[in-house]
């Protein structure tokens, strides 16, 4: 970690509630790092004043802050805009542009190769002109795709034979989660897909992805390795390239919510509530989301109006809590049943099945186990338990203990 506790940096964007690049640049030094959020009538006097020695900047100001600028980089002039600034000892600004950087390195970190391959690149601002110019740089044919320039998404059909797409735009980011710039089945020869976006860690563009099995990542590599190459230029000191590895895993650990599935009785939230004591992470329960939702509980819905009026209002609960960050989240045993619910939780969680023997199951206020019987219930649902789940857990000892070994697991 660099000492420079007298440094005074940050961000500077328009919407930043939900940044992680504070987290990163603490692993990274020990200066201040604040959040400068304003509307862009508010940049040019922000920039002029001394509340900062460097900053980043994001979305959408990469090329607003240009004409304020006294310096620029060549690699920033390049590309056509700037993501890193500092103040220059006659009291002037320079511009740097670390994106480069941290995008090579994400494109290595996937190991999509794009030489000689054709590329589409979603998106016009500065996030794409810095693919774009990457992508070039190692002899890709690349297509900027916009709302309404030559190539746009009315068109898209011409371009079928691309290998590659990588989305610069905002379309699926937190708090929008849930949608995709396109339909990658259009696109029966893709070889890879980057996804800029890093909240949620899987856009619903990298889930298709996966479920294609198209090799993918999303922009938090991207995020750190620009951060510590920003970091050496605010600090004037190098920082080793493994660093950015370990603070991909330590974000990913940090930010990614731990999702308990499993039967009905089998203690998630028993086994939630444990998770909390370890962690300090706030328990995040679907069936009390329903309770607070309607003012009935679960059971309360299914035998009043049914099983499908429940089912809408919990997958309702369950796309709040999956745009949540690192919390715990206890779920119906119900919740894989509904196709809908796999990407809701996976966009931003690592799933734990809790599985519990049958005959220690708790069926008391459980209308659906009780119906159906829970051994015929579980006979059903197990094959869903186990394909939604990254890891499996018995629940077979105490509640402390069946979390520190879903932690050990997880780490």
């Amino acid at each position: 970690m660099l000492h420079k506790p007298n440094l005074k940096c940050g961000l500077l964007g328009e919407h930043l509630t939900h940044s992680y690049s504070p987290q990163i640049h603490r692993e990274l030094a020990d200066y201040s790092y604040g959040l400068f959020e304003m509307p862009e009538n508010e940049v040019a006097g922000f920039l002029a004043s001394d509340r900062f020695d460097a900053i980043n900047v994001t979305i959408p100001y990469k090329k607003t802050v240009l004409p304020y600028l006294s310096e620029i980089s060549d690699e920033a002039k390049r590309i056509g805009s700037v993501n890193t600034i500092t103040r220059l000892k006659n009291g002037g600004l320079r511009g740097d542009n670390t994106d480069y950087f941290g995008f090579s390195y994400m494109l290595d970190k996937s190991g999509i190769d794009v030489a000689g391959k054709k590329v589409l690149i979603l998106g016009s601002g500065g996030a794409q002109e810095t693919a774009r110019t990457v992508c070039r740089d190692r002899s890709a044919t690349v297509i900027v795709i916009s709302r309404r320039g030559e190539n746009n998404y009315d068109n898209l059909d011409k371009h079928r034979d691309a290998s590659v797409i990588i989305n610069t735009t905002p379309v699926g980011m937190y708090p929008h989660n849930g949608t995709a710039p396109l339909d990658l089945a259009r696109f029966p020869h893709l070889t890879g897909v980057l996804d800029m976006i890093y909240n949620p860690e899987k856009t619903k563009l990298l889930l298709d992805a996966e479920r294609l099995g198209i090799p993918h990542l999303s922009g938090l590599p991207m995020l750190v390795a620009q951060a510590k190459l920003a970091a050496e230029i605010f600090a004037s000191e190098k920082i080793e390239d493994h660093e950015i590895d370990r603070i991909v895993k330590k974000i990913t650990l940090e930010m990614n919510n731990i999702v308990l599935i499993g039967m009905a009785g089998c203690g998630k939230s028993t086994v939630g509530a444990a998770l909390t004591n370890l962690t300090g992470r706030e328990l995040v329960d679907t069936d009390a989301m329903v309770t607070e939702k309607t003012g009935r509980t679960p059971a309360a819905i299914i035998k009043e109006d049914g099983e499908s009026a429940f089912r809408r209002i919990e997958t309702e609960c369950v796309a709040e809590a999956g745009k949540m960050s690192g919390k715990i989240i206890a779920t119906g045993g119900g919740v894989p049943t509904i196709p809908e619910n796999t990407d809701l939780l996976r966009q931003n969680g690592k799933i734990i099945f809790l599985r519990r023997a049958i005959e220690e199951l708790d069926s008391s206020g459980r209308p659906l186990s009780l119906a159906a019987g829970a051994a015929a219930l579980y006979r059903k649902r197990l094959p869903l338990y186990e394909a939604l789940a990254d890891l499996t857990v018995d629940n077979d000892d105490t509640p402390d203990t069946v979390a520190q070994k879903i932690l050990n697991q997880l780490q």
